[in-house]
């Protein structure tokens, strides 16, 4: 049975995307060993971009990030924001409903799936473990972090024995402030 799933409230968005949040958790830090210029990059659950927008700069202009939400405020923020930033022309956005990202148009063309503070509200964490592998190309990575107030090592484990699976496979545990963190790579 799938879990009730809960979303953070779209407003609240503004505050994960403020500048002050980089002195704990600095993006560029965090993603700067897995993102590469031409990459794409998939971002469910991108809030309104506090990863998203460096991982547009980080990708560069043949690069792009598909990014997913259930909210369309959290999607129109992020849109904003990537037009201030000089990246909007990276970044695909869609809104996608809550059991399912839709993405087969991406199956196989994913070089790195970023999923921050997002597994434990998904209805589902064995649906989206099978649509972020078939998203990945062969040897694709997998970020995941969970913020360690709202999920358990236990309910991490749990995460990472249902990612496994579907055949992502733990590459390393990198250390994510307030948070739970594992790269995975597809087998």
């Amino acid at each position: 049975m799938a879990k009730q799933p809960h979303v953070c409230p779209w407003w609240i968005g503004y505050l994960l995307a403020s500048p002050l949040r980089r002195i704990l958790q600095n993006p560029d830090k965090i993603l700067a060993p897995y993102v590469r210029p031409g990459m794409t990059v998939l971002e469910p659950g991108p809030g309104m971009g506090f990863f998203t927008i460096p991982i547009a700069r980080m990708v560069g202009a043949n690069g792009c990030v598909h990014v997913l939400d259930v909210q369309e405020e959290m999607l129109s923020g992020l849109e904003r924001r990537a037009k201030k930033a000089g990246v909007s022309s990276r970044i695909h956005a869609r809104l996608v409903q809550p059991d399912s990202m839709d993405i087969t148009d991406l199956i196989g063309k994913v070089d790195l799936v970023c999923a921050f503070a997002l597994v434990h509200e998904m209805p589902s964490s064995d649906r989206f473990f099978s649509e972020a592998s078939a998203a990945l190309r062969p040897d694709g990575l997998l970020l995941l972090a969970e913020p360690a107030g709202h999920v358990s090592s236990a309910e991490f484990e749990a995460e990472l024995e249902v990612a496994n699976r579907h055949g992502l496979r733990l590459l390393s545990r990198p250390t994510v402030r307030r948070s739970q963190a594992a790269v995975l790579k597809k087998a």
